[in-house]
């Protein structure tokens, strides 16, 4: 591993507890609340990607940056075929693996740890997705284009917006836990969809988020 996804890594490691109560709410009231304000848009990523997975039933799906398996295991539910996810914090795909055990989702759901570039699967899924990821990357143009030659339908991805009141926040606060944080524009979105080879895409904006469809 490179020193940044080591990095990221140990920062996710350490994060795992904290970013699972985002989602379970096992907060104090105050905290839920703020949770509800300033990070709206975490809840909002999952319903957008969720409702642009369908058709869902019976086909496959690649989850990059899976995290807790929040994104994985409602595929499953939903009767999805096959969920592969991937990260790399091994206390996340421990936290994955526990939860497709305990609904008994573990013969739709594989959890692996490593990153997209070593993933060794050669399989092509009909969606992949990575929500919560290119926050993260330096370099992105290279899981694009892996993504996109692991896509056959389409490929859905999230990205922070630059020009908003929260990326200096957000940049100081990560930078100060050393974790690295990236923010686009709509241009530089282009770009990179262009460069790793998709044929269209669509953006949407979604909160302080650029959610985006693309098509290989």
């Amino acid at each position: 591993m490179n020193e940044e996804i080591v990095a990221q890594r140990n920062y996710w490691n350490n994060e795992a507890d904290a970013f699972q109560r985002i989602y379970t709410h096992r907060k104090s009231k105050l905290s839920n609340v703020l949770d509800s304000v300033f990070r709206k848009d975490m809840y909002e990523r999952y319903v957008f990607t969720i409702k642009h997975c369908e058709p869902i039933k019976d086909r496959t799906f690649l989850d990059v940056g899976c995290g807790n398996g929040l994104y994985s295991l409602e595929l499953a539910r939903k009767g999805a075929r096959k969920v592969v996810g991937i990260d790399i914090a091994e206390v996340m795909v421990g936290l994955c693996k526990e939860a497709s055990e305990k609904e008994k989702l573990d013969k739709v759901c594989e959890f692996q740890q490593t990153d997209l570039l070593a993933y060794e699967g050669d399989e092509k899924f009909d969606v992949s997705f990575g929500i919560g990821l290119f926050d993260y990357i330096s370099d992105p143009l290279p899981v694009l284009t892996k993504m996109r030659e692991l896509s056959n339908d389409k490929a859905i991805m999230a990205f922070p917006r630059f020009w908003t009141w929260r990326a200096p926040v957000r940049k100081v606060r990560l930078n100060a836990r050393g974790c690295d944080v990236y923010f686009y524009t709509r241009a530089k979105i282009k770009e990179l969809m262009d460069q790793a080879g998709f044929k269209r895409h669509e953006v949407y904006r979604v909160g302080k988020l650029h959610c985006v469809i693309a098509y290989p």
